[in-house]
């Protein structure tokens, strides 16, 4: 059962795309908002049992719920709209149908060192003609972060993960870890429902600028 919602979901998806491009009148930039995890894959566990697709999923439906009350809201699509698990792969084709002009996944961090803290921003450690734009947007989203929220900054790092090398030939690409749930008072702010408000505020003006 699982299954079958999983594909009617990501149909869905698809199917919405379609009635888009079909109404479609002017050109506007269309952003992708990949959710990371969910349902069995729970992600990061916090040290006070905060689930890092939780947390994320929150934060994803905050930024579409702040980008509709907009006067001119953004193109912007989710992987998934609920708790459920969709593959990488799926998640990268549906930002390649889409025909994104940017792909942003949510995450959160962990590790064993309970002092750890921060944000991480990372690109595809591969050169694609997307490859200076995403590390721009890296930089451009930490430096937003720091300033209206006051995270610190762990820098933006390279690396392979299947989403980003997947879609960073098509499109601006990054992957964004949102601070640490093994971190008790990072992991308390950023599941705050009203904190919740705030990073997506920050994300939305970013992808905005």
């Amino acid at each position: 059962m699982k299954k079958v919602l999983k594909n009617v979901s990501f149909v869905f998806l698809l199917l919405k795309m379609c009635v888009v491009f079909g109404q479609e009148t002017s050109i506007q930039k269309r952003i992708v908002i990949d959710v990371g995890h969910g349902g069995k894959d729970a992600g990061a566990i916090g040290v006070n049992g905060i689930q890092e697709k939780d947390v994320v999923l929150n934060i994803a439906n905050a930024i579409l719920k702040l980008n509709s009350e907009l006067d001119s809201p953004l193109d912007i699509y989710l992987t998934k709209y609920t708790d459920t698990l969709i593959s990488l792969l799926d998640r990268t084709k549906l930002a390649k149908a889409l025909k994104a002009d940017l792909f942003v996944s949510l995450h959160c961090n962990h590790s064993d060192n309970e002092n750890a803290r921060g944000i991480e921003v990372y690109v595809a450690n591969q050169n694609t003609k997307f490859s200076d734009d995403s590390v721009w947007f890296a930089f451009e989203l930490q430096a937003d972060f720091n300033k209206e929220l006051g995270f610190e900054s762990r820098g933006v790092k390279f690396a392979n993960f299947q989403v980003l090398r997947e879609t960073v030939h098509h499109c601006t690409s990054i992957l964004l870890e949102l601070g640490f749930l093994s971190n008790k008072d990072e992991g308390n702010f950023i599941s705050d429902v009203t904190n919740i408000q705030f990073i997506a505020s920050s994300i939305l003006l970013s992808i905005q600028n």
